[in-house]
């Protein structure tokens, strides 16, 4: 079967190998398609967290079951599936309080461990969700959304709330949408003026702000001066993660979704003042991939916009550098297998 796999930062090669094999618990998933994430990006680019090369990336799956084991889910082959990616031990102290996204021993498929960047994968079954109805566009999507997902439960949004969400890429406009759908007004932040353009027209948010020295004023008058009672910082760009708490309001809290590879500095006074509470996010739990699946079924994301680049898997190695330049217009780029 053929497969893509990153050798290096840089450099992709599409190869061929055997079909893979599986063991009982395992199931046998013909890829579908496959969504591109930031984590490829930045793995592509060399500049991704916790990660090694050689790697198969691809996370976002939309598959199909091959070959299955008789298993208390019920399902069975043919059937098409979400893949949770996070491989957890289910024995760490994390695992056993009901945080497996963040479980001491994680592999996350394509960064830990080789993804879906291929014809056929091997995972086991307990990470294994029933698509329902989805599509394999909608099943490509749900894991993204639910990392959004997961940051918004983690923050303890409560309807009413203005809150403010730093970076329009596919992650921060996850946030936003699902954010509006809990009942929140939400002001998009970014430097660039074409994506914030999209999360106004397409994601409907109440206010786009143009990062710069003028943001925090912006915001400030947006919220007639209480600012952001929640901020989420989606870009995981060191100085955006760092500026994230100006635009939060006393006694808010500011949740770190994006992740940067560096050290971040704040003034210590200034958050103290607020009484900040700084939380991070990552990835996300089975509650939140069944939330996004309940929102997609209902249809009420806009993913016939949000998705804006698609191509077969023997064209992406000639696609994937444009994707890296927020000028083509992408948002989320998908592949089909």
């Amino acid at each position: 079967m053929k497969y893509i796999v990153c050798e290096k930062p840089g450099n992709f090669i599409l190869k061929e190998k055997e079909n893979p094999i599986r063991n009982s618990g395992e199931a046998l998933l013909k890829v579908n398609k496959v969504g591109i994430c930031g984590t490829d990006l930045h793995a592509y680019a060399g500049n991704q967290a916790f990660f090694t090369y050689p790697r198969i990336l691809g996370h976002e799956l939309a598959t199909t079951i091959k070959e299955i084991d008789d298993n208390d889910k019920g399902l069975k082959a043919g059937d098409n599936v979400v893949v949770m990616p996070y491989i957890s031990c289910q024995k760490c102290i994390a695992c056993r309080n009901g945080k497996t996204n963040c479980c001491t021993n994680i592999q996350v498929l394509g960064v830990h461990t080789d993804g879906g960047m291929q014809e056929e994968i091997i995972v086991p079954i307990d990470i294994l969700i029933p698509a329902k109805n989805l599509t394999d566009d909608q099943m490509a999507v749900v894991e993204p959304l639910a990392i959004g997902a997961h940051a918004i439960r983690r923050s303890g949004l409560k309807s009413g709330e203005t809150i403010a969400v730093v970076g329009c890429g596919p992650i921060g406009i996850g946030i936003m949408k699902l954010a509006q759908i809990a009942g929140a007004k939400v002001i998009a932040i970014d430097v660039n003026q074409q994506r914030l353009e999209y999360a106004k027209e397409k994601i409907g948010v109440d206010h786009i702000v143009l990062g710069g020295p003028d943001a925090v004023e912006k915001v400030a008058s947006i919220t007639n001066g209480d600012m952001a009672t929640a901020v989420f910082d989606a870009s995981g760009h060191k100085g955006a993660l760092e500026s994230g708490p100006d635009y939060m309001s006393h006694g808010g809290r500011y949740i770190l979704v994006g992740l940067s590879k560096g050290e971040l500095t704040w003034a210590h006074p200034a958050i103290h003042a607020k009484e900040t509470t700084i939380m991070c996010s990552r990835n996300a739990t089975l509650e939140d991939f069944e939330h996004v699946i309940s929102v997609l079924e209902k249809e009420s994301f806009p993913l016939d916009s949000f998705i804006t680049h698609n191509v077969d898997f023997t064209e992406m190695i000639a696609h994937f550098d444009n994707w890296l330049k927020p000028e083509t217009g992408v948002i989320k780029a998908t592949v089909n297998f």
